[in-house]
């Protein structure tokens, strides 16, 4: 599996937007759940979002919910975060990661991550 950034983080003003893109070779995204993942300096990994194999289900983490959304384009096998109404607490490199065990919830994926991981982009967000 490997994935690749299409395009990404970057650094905004609080209140800004920032759509994050996942894109992948070699597998195709429909048969994964697809999560997004950050670590702020000197924090743990904490989970984002995530969508299930057939997006339709979506799961936010609650620092998140009503700002961040995922959406998925399997004709581009690709997978985005629009970030909107950014804080500077969102501040973090931002990943991309995938399962293809897809009977778990989001809360276990938050937990215990996913199999498959991307690399980093960095999101800073100025006060």
């Amino acid at each position: 599996l490997r994935f690749s950034w299409a395009s990404g983080g970057g650094l905004v003003q609080a209140g800004g937007s920032l759509r994050l893109s996942c894109a992948a070779s070699g597998f195709t995204f429909d048969d994964y759940a697809i999560g997004w993942f950050r670590q702020a300096p000197g924090k743990e990994r904490e989970g984002v979002s995530c969508i299930s194999a057939s997006g339709g289900t979506t799961y936010y983490a609650d620092s998140v919910k009503g700002r961040f959304t995922i959406s998925s384009d399997y004709a581009k096998n690709t997978v985005y975060l629009q970030m909107n109404s950014l804080k500077p607490e969102d501040t973090a490199v931002y990943y991309c990661a995938a399962d293809p065990r897809t009977y778990y919830s989001g809360d276990y994926y938050f937990a215990y991550g996913m199999d498959y991981w991307g690399k980093g982009t960095l999101v800073t967000v100025s006060s």
